[in-house]
């Protein structure tokens, strides 16, 4: 499937992710993951845990969950970090 006629645009043989392409589009979508609101972020990572909220984008708070992670991994980089500096 070639649109506009442009032949540097890749032609797509048998079945894509989502099962079509909508004309102008380069890249096939793919479906869209399951999501469940939360009424908070503590909410949000006692239902879904922090893996499953900062990983998975199991609800929206994803960004959050993934700063506390990040945060974590961190402090126990520097811990080591500053241990191996006083060893």
């Amino acid at each position: 499937m070639i649109y506009n006629d442009n032949p540097y645009e890749q032609e797509i043989f048998g079945r894509n992710m989502s099962g079509e392409i909508k004309k102008g589009e380069r890249i096939p979508r793919k479906p869209l993951p399951e999501f469940n609101e939360a009424g908070n972020l503590s909410a949000a990572i006692s239902r879904d845990g922090l893996f499953g909220s900062a990983l998975d984008d199991k609800n929206e708070y994803g960004p959050h969950a993934m700063i506390i992670l990040l945060m974590i991994v961190a402090s126990i980089t520097g811990s080591i970090i500053l241990a191996l500096k006083l060893l």
